[in-house]
């Protein structure tokens, strides 16, 4: 495939303005990298956008946030944000997460870490040693994270550093990184419903069940929920892709909207650009892909050029399902003033990770009254649900079918908040080919999930490529889902594109 040998236009593309590809766009620009994003929607944040309605503002997805936390390195929501100039207020969330689990396991995970453990030990008397001894275990995981500046783990400078500065956290990191959360579990627990509690710890989250959930993300999640904590951010989550793009052009930075890249430009085998939808062809000395590495490897670099490693990973991980999801608004009547924002739902065991089986719910207006006109509640449920359950249907077929499973949710979460279905006034329904259509996910998945048991994180790849000058970013490089995993991906590619441009100078790390 030929291209013109003009200089390139561009240091650096990145497709796709998800958080991962904003926080790689931004950091990138703030060290003089020339730095377009092209974005297929018209507005920024992917899966971490928001939309509005009249009178209302809903998060695309989840809003139960990480990463705004105020001290030590793994709040990089935070530190994304200052690094480019910009600020967002946040609202404390005084509960992660309350569990609504079958065998009446009715448990609400305090922000404070010592109500959580004492909740449990209530919970589970006789598993008290067990209990105390897995959670610490998370701290110690999560404070060897917190003692590490999080940058690319493909940077020999950079690593060499960073384990001369702090060599017992780096090795202590390097001990968790084959484990899985599982694995430490079984070893301090017996009780079979502690253990599929720990399950559904995890695969809130992770999508995953606690032996397929690596420790070290888990480690982060346990632990820093009582340190830095739950917060929303104010206004809604979309306002943190709003001010990184804000942030991106302050330091000359460009974001581009409906533009769709069709193809990653290749000559001699490396990444040199790419072709929009349009035709239009855009030059570029590297080119970062935040798109599903399904979307990227098979879609934008076609089939026979696919690397051999990439064909491994796709061995190693599928696709999680996607969401059937209700964004909801609601008289404010029928959620007691006192709720807790964010909710989880499950009435079986078995059903954990079955077709529409465990239920997420978030009331962010519980925390932001802002998004929602007085006297109204947002209610933002969501589900899995896998795309080949919503494929092959009929116009009035797939209306019928997403109009019948929006009413069996709504039926649902009226176990925790009767009247419910008497009070909506707005309800929009989201489907797998929802996700697809906006979020440009390949089977509108949330991210990938083992194919089979694997050790820990170890197979994870970062963010460099079997095709050189092309990277890839977000939730299908290491560390994986969740905003600020995501994040952390960011900031890892960003370091290790500058490196590689010679933006990096100087015996100390950047």
């Amino acid at each position: 495939m030929g291209v013109t040998h003009s200089a390139p236009s561009w240091d650096a593309i990145v497709i796709g303005a998800g958080i991962g590809g904003l926080v790689t766009a931004s950091q990138l620009a703030t060290k003089g990298a020339r730095t377009l994003v092209l974005e297929r929607y018209l507005i920024p944040g992917g899966s971490a956008g928001s939309f509005d309605r009249p009178g209302y503002r809903f998060d695309v997805g989840a809003s139960m946030i990480f990463g705004f936390g105020k001290r030590g390195t793994t709040n990089l929501l935070t530190r994304a944000l200052v690094d480019v100039g910009e600020e967002l207020d946040t609202i404390p969330d005084p509960v992660q997460l309350h569990y609504h689990l079958p065998d009446h396991l009715d448990l609400a995970v305090s922000r404070d870490y010592n109500t959580w453990i004492a909740t449990l030990a209530e919970q589970f008397p006789d598993e008290v040693r067990g209990i105390r001894a897995f959670y610490d275990t998370c701290w110690q995981v999560f404070r060897c994270l917190d003692a590490i500046p999080l940058k690319s783990l493909e940077e020999p400078r950079y690593l060499a550093q960073v384990f001369f500065r702090n060599p017992l956290a780096c090795l202590g990191l390097a001990r968790w990184l084959p484990v899985n959360v599982g694995d430490v579990a079984r070893r301090h627990i017996r009780d079979p419903q502690l253990l599929r509690l720990i399950d559904m710890e995890c695969y809130c989250w992770s999508v995953m069940p606690a032996d397929r959930t690596p420790m070290i993300n888990g480690g982060m999640v346990f632990a820093d929920r009582h340190a830095g904590g739950v917060n929303y951010p104010k206004g809604g989550v979309g306002e943190i892709s709003r001010r990184l793009v804000r942030g991106l052009e302050r330091h000359g930075g460009e974001i581009r909207y409906g533009a769709r890249v069709s193809q990653v430009l290749l000559e001699r085998n490396r990444a040199v650009g790419v072709i929009l939808a349009s035709g239009e062809r855009l030059q570029a000395r590297r080119v970062i892909s935040n798109a599903t590495r399904w979307d990227t490897f098979g879609s934008l670099v076609p089939e026979e050029r696919i690397p051999r490693r990439e064909k491994v990973w796709r061995r190693r991980y599928k696709p999680s399902p996607s969401f059937l999801s209700l964004h909801l608004g609601v008289q404010s009547r029928v959620i007691p003033p006192h709720s807790h924002c964010h909710h989880l739902l499950l009435e079986r065991w078995e059903q954990m990770d079955g077709e529409q089986g465990t239920a997420f719910v978030s009331i962010p207006t519980l925390l932001d009254s802002d998004l929602a006109p007085p006297g109204r509640h947002i209610v933002h449920a969501f589900t899995p649900s896998d795309m080949k359950h919503w494929t092959g249907l009929s116009p009035s077929a797939y209306r019928r079918k997403k109009e019948a499973a929006a009413q069996q949710l709504v039926q649902r979460l009226s176990r925790l908040w009767p009247g419910l279905e008497g009070a909506i006034e707005h309800q929009d329904i989201g489907t797998p080919r929802t996700h697809r259509r906006f979020l440009g996910r390949s089977r509108g998945s949330y991210g990938p999930v083992p194919a089979r048991h694997l050790p820990g994180l170890l197979p994870m790849p970062f963010n460099r490529t079997g095709i050189p000058g092309l990277y890839c970013v977000g939730d299908s490089c290491f560390p994986g889902q969740g905003l600020n995993a995501v994040a952390f991906s960011g900031y890892a590619c960003s370091h290790r594109v500058a490196a590689d441009l010679g933006l990096l100078s100087g015996p100390r790390i950047p």
